[in-house]
């Protein structure tokens, strides 16, 4: 395996294939990253015994606030292309320090997330096998997801983006026919139990809101192709926003219409753990639920493979700031992808989900777990980008009063799912999570004030590529 240091120069930054993917592979990865196909079939349920009837309005208010944070991600990605994705955004806005901050926040999200779409990967897979009469160890399961992930990230970004863009399509697809079968059923007649919010109280939706946010994170993925995109400063902010409204259109309507499908079960949503095989036999296409089951797993495998994709990029950004060692900051000169930093993600997304599992704690439950954890790195990095747009477009002298506006509604509306993520105070364990991610946030920073203190420049340095890398 012959590789290159992350000083040398390739084609794109630190060797990264410049140019090489057009707007459909840079969607796909926003795509991929958000797992559309996973909302309906793992997390609807959940979101439902909160919001009932008021689900389909909590994606759609969160449909609205995420397209603001993308509007203030845009106002960077427009103007500047960097495989840093919001971490020089927001060193960009607000400084190196704040950027750095950025940074790690984003890696733990990407990485936790990872496992979290792992997780849900393989428990679909023995969902499929169920019916066989056999099961497969979760850990071996573990292993061959990720490895399989890793194979595709690591020989190149254009095979994993085409990839990843036929495996949602097919799965988002297989979910639609069942949408519309389902409608079909009940005469397309409005459903004014839902439409009228019946039994939906202010508290309830708040906590609805906050899974539906959760359902979209990783949507700002493409920005990590900063330098491999063929026209970034076009195609990036289209995917980003593009793939927010999209997906969000997407939630909303499945989300009435298994509310709508149940309405006439004996089982309720809430209570179920494969929904939308439920929902094709009762539509009299009860065949269709191995190849949605397919759909949801194959769907999972190909979020695994954008974290990967994604957290990669970052952490070779990082690690050119000399803030991880220098090997992670590798570029494979055949394959030109950032293979140290990508087996890196690997080998943590494998690592914990394997752990815990050993520990005897349920597949769907490391889902929740480390689901939720990832939220936290990605609405901190959220927010801070929301407040640092504003005030680099001051310092562009771009700045207008209607983005102000943007930039604090979207806080605003961030803030929600953080205060309603902690208060009221969450069932063990997920009462740690957040103080978990504090803690690594704390010692991620302290390791950065300690690295700053040993070498200064690394304040410049990181200001120079920042410099280097705008438009």
């Amino acid at each position: 395996m012959v590789d290159s240091s992350s000083q040398t120069r390739s084609g794109g930054e630190a060797g990264l294939k410049s140019g090489c993917l057009g707007f459909k592979a840079i969607l796909s990865l926003a795509i991929a990253n958000i797992a559309p196909a996973t909302t309906p079939t793992l997390n609807l349920p959940k979101m439902f015994s909160h919001s009932g009837n008021g689900t389909w309005l909590a994606f759609l208010l969160a449909t609205i606030g995420l397209v603001l944070v993308s509007l203030n991600i845009n106002q960077f990605a427009s103007r500047k292309a960097s495989s840093g994705s919001m971490y020089t955004y927001v060193a960009q806005g607000l400084g190196p320090t704040l950027g750095v901050l950025c940074g790690w926040s984003l890696s733990i999200g990407y990485i936790a997330a990872g496992m979290a779409v792992l997780s849900g990967f393989v428990s679909y897979v023995n969902v499929l096998l169920q019916p066989l009469g056999f099961q497969v160890f979760p850990v071996l399961l573990f292993a061959i997801g990720t490895g399989l992930a890793w194979f595709l990230a690591y020989k190149g970004i254009e095979l994993s983006t085409t990839l990843m863009l036929g495996i949602q399509l097919i799965s988002v697809a297989l979910i639609l026919i069942i949408a519309w079968i389902v409608l079909k059923k009940h005469g397309f007649a409005p459903d004014m139990a839902q439409l009228s919010l019946r039994s939906v109280s202010l508290p309830n939706l708040q906590l609805g809101l906050v899974l539906a946010v959760f359902s979209f994170v990783g949507f700002e993925s493409a920005t990590t192709l900063g330098e491999e995109a063929k026209n970034p400063l076009k195609y990036i902010p289209r995917a980003v926003l593009s793939s927010t409204v999209g997906v969000g259109l997407f939630f909303i309507i499945t989300s009435y219409v298994e509310i709508l499908g149940f309405s006439s079960s004996k089982v309720t949503l809430d209570q179920s753990k494969a929904p939308l095989n439920i929902l094709a036999n009762q539509a009299g296409v009860g065949f269709f639920g191995v190849p949605i089951s397919l759909g949801a797993a194959i769907s999972l495998f190909a979020s695994t493979l954008g974290s990967l994709t994604a957290g990669g990029r970052i952490l070779l950004s990082m690690s050119r700031h000399k803030l991880l060692h220098r090997a992670v900051g590798r570029v494979h000169r055949r394959n030109q992808t950032p293979h140290v930093a990508i087996a890196l993600s690997a080998v943590l997304t494998f690592l914990v989900p394997t752990i815990l599992s050993l520990r005897g704690i349920e597949v769907m439950k490391i889902f929740e777990y480390t689901g939720s954890f990832s939220a936290y790195g990605f609405l901190l990095a959220y927010i801070l980008v929301s407040v640092a747009a504003p005030i680099y477009l001051r310092k562009q002298r771009r700045l207008r009063r209607r983005n102000v506006v943007v930039a604090v509604v979207a806080v605003l509306f961030l803030l929600i799912p953080v205060v309603g993520s902690v208060y009221p105070v969450p069932p063990a364990p997920l009462n740690v999570l957040p103080v978990l991610f504090l803690v690594l946030m704390i010692l991620c920073s302290s390791w950065f004030v300690w690295r700053r203190w040993r070498e200064p420049e690394i304040i410049n340095e990181i200001k120079r590529d920042v410099r280097a890398n705008h438009s």
